[in-house]
C-alpha cells in the first residue's frame, strides 16, 4: 500500500477502533533509495530527503525542482536520484510528491534539527503550535514546535509544515499530530 493510499484509508477510519499504522520502509529498503543524502550533507544545511522506493511512473518531484537537483529520467519508473550538490532545501518538491515521500532535513544546528514535511490532515497547525512527532511506523517519538505552515493552490493544497525537533530526530520524524488528534 502506498503512503497516499494509507492516508486515504486512515481518513476513512477516523472514529473507528481499527488501527492504521504507517507502512514503514525498513532500513534495507531505505538504504537503496538514491534520494537519501549522506550524513555529512545533512550537517551542511537543509537538503531534500527522498524516501521513494516505488518503481512506478511518477516524476512530479523532478518537474518541481527548478535547480535540477532531482532526476528521474527515462524510463519514468526510475527511482528519483538527488544531486545534493544542487539541492538547496527549498522544499518545492515536498508538496509535489503524490506519495508524500519527500522531506527537507536540516541537521546543521547544534541544539535541534529542522524537518519540513507534507501534511494532509485538518486542521493545519499554526506557527508556534507544539505537536507530537511521529516516525515512519506511526509511533510518537517526541514533541516539536511548528515554525512555518503553508498551504495553497501552489502546493496543490498539500500543507507543507516546518517543525523543529530534538537534535538527532531529523531523519526519524516523518509526520506530526496535533494535540488530541491521536488515531491508533
Amino acid at each position: 500500500m502506498s503512503l497516499k493510499e494509507w492516508m486515504i484509508r486512515r481518513r476513512l477510519r477516523r472514529g473507528s477502533i481499527v488501527s492504521a499504522r504507517i507502512p514503514a520502509l525498513d532500513h534495507g529498503r531505505l538504504a537503496t533509495c538514491p534520494g537519501i543524502p549522506a550524513e555529512a550533507r545533512l550537517q551542511e544545511g537543509p537538503v531534500a530527503v527522498i524516501e521513494c522506493a516505488e518503481e512506478i511512473p511518477c516524476n512530479p518531484c523532478e518537474m518541481a525542482c527548478a535547480r535540477g537537483a532531482i532526476r528521474v529520467g527515462h524510463p519514468i519508473t526510475n527511482l528519483p536520484v538527488l544531486d545534493t550538490r544542487l539541492c538547496i532545501g527549498c522544499g518545492d518538491c515536498v508538496a509535489a510528491c503524490p506519495g508524500l515521500a519527500i522531506f527537507v532535513v536540516d541537521a546543521s544546528q547544534d541544539v535541534r534539527d529542522v524537518v519540513t514535511l507534507p501534511y494532509e490532515m485538518l486542521p493545519i497547525p499554526c506557527p508556534n503550535d507544539v505537536v507530537a512527532l511521529v516516525d515512519r511506523r506511526g509511533d510518537i517519538v517526541g514533541s516539536g514546535r511548528v515554525t512555518h505552515a503553508r498551504s495553497s493552490s501552489e502546493t496543490d493544497r498539500t500543507a507543507v509544515i516546518t517543525v523543529t525537533v530534538p537534535k538527532g530526530l531529523g531523519m526519524l520524524v516523518r509526520s506530526i499530530e496535533l494535540p488530541g488528534q491521536r488515531h491508533v
